[in-house]
């Protein structure tokens, strides 16, 4: 092994205490990842030593160097600018790592929540069949079930080296935070202990499946409206009234010069008088494009919740509607520039 990897390793493992490897190592399981990342942690280290070094000399370092002209106060400053820059950065950086992981695991639940119908019918045909339960189970693995497969196939491995099947399947369903996945097998596995018929139960857990998607589907084509019209307002309303503040900013900057010069030139004082904005049109741009980032964020969420009754499904849609309303944006101030040109030419 070389000495990089070493390095990369070793402090990767030295930041994960082994109290928490255990639960970071089932977290990374739900992810699809079956070991730790240790070498990717440290590499996620000397990234934040590298950013913290950076933002030192080129932010810190004059600030310091001109608060301080004592050698031992400027070592601690330096000290301790450090440590807060550096847990400051390793802190975002666990937070997007986190948020990744979370939607990769929220994006698993959803594809295994999807294919979960036809597997489960699929071991009742092979029931009816005449196989006993394991091997109806393990026979309805078929690669286009992808990640429910996977799992399952993890479940038989579980049975073949001693565990339960009721004990392997809660087990599997207890990893996702999905109450489809928990319902149907939980239902499934009580049907195993009651000696009940397995082959209709597991029917009748299917058709209930199919009937909550169809209810899902209805719920969201009635809810359409009010998606249409947040779009609307994301995406048309709120880059209109944007550009009209700032050509009215304009306007009244424009104005307010014109006036001041004029009083200047004829000496005539004014019963009232009009100020220059204290705004720049340059920050007021940066402001509405800021905004328009951030309304199409959170109108985003707020789509995901009325469609799907889900926060976390709202990501995909964020790149669309902060693209079309930040387009709808510059189109309307480029035709509002020739709009107003004129007037502010009087």
């Amino acid at each position: 092994m070389s000495l990089s990897v070493m390095l990369l390793d070793d402090v990767g493992k030295a930041f994960l205490f082994k109290r928490f490897r255990p639960y970071l190592r089932e977290y990374f399981m739900k992810a699809g990842i079956v070991e730790v990342p240790y070498r990717f942690f440290g590499l996620l280290f000397w990234l934040s030593f590298l950013l913290t070094g950076g933002v030192y000399i080129f932010k810190l370092y004059p600030i310091i160097a001109g608060m301080q002209n004592n050698l031992i106060s400027l070592f601690v400053l330096t000290f301790l600018a450090w440590i807060v820059v550096q847990s400051l950065l390793i802190a975002a950086i666990i937070l997007c790592v986190y948020f990744y992981l979370d939607l990769v695991i929220y994006n698993r639940t959803a594809e295994m929540e999807e294919v979960l119908q036809e597997f489960l019918r699929l071991v009742a045909q092979n029931l009816k069949g005449g196989m006993p339960f394991e091997r109806a189970l393990w026979s309805a693995i078929k690669p286009e079930f992808g990640i429910l497969g996977n799992e399952i196939q993890l479940a038989a491995k579980k049975v073949m080296t001693g565990h339960d099947v009721d004990e392997a399947l809660t087990e599997f369903t207890m990893k996702y935070n999905s109450p489809t996945l928990r319902r149907s097998f939980t239902l499934v596995v009580e049907a195993l202990e009651s000696g009940g018929e397995i082959a209709e139960t597991i029917e009748r857990i299917a058709e209930d499946i199919e009937e909550t998607r169809e209810l899902k589907r209805e719920m969201s084509a009635t809810n359409l409206t009010y998606v249409m019209f947040i779009i609307f307002i994301v995406v048309v309303i709120t880059p209109g009234l944007f550009t009209l503040s700032y050509q009215f900013l304009r306007m009244l900057q424009s104005f307010a010069e014109k006036l001041s010069y004029s009083t200047a030139q004829t000496a005539v004082a004014l019963p009232f008088s009009i100020s220059k904005p204290a705004i720049g049109l340059d920050d007021y741009k940066e402001f509405s494009r800021n905004a328009l980032l951030i309304i199409s964020c959170f109108s985003a969420m707020m789509v995901s919740i009325i469609r799907n009754g889900d926060i976390k499904a709202g990501i995909k849609y964020i790149p669309f509607l902060a693209a079309f309303s930040l387009a709808f944006y510059f189109m309307f101030m480029f035709l509002a520039q020739g709009m107003f040109g004129n007037i502010l030419k009087i």
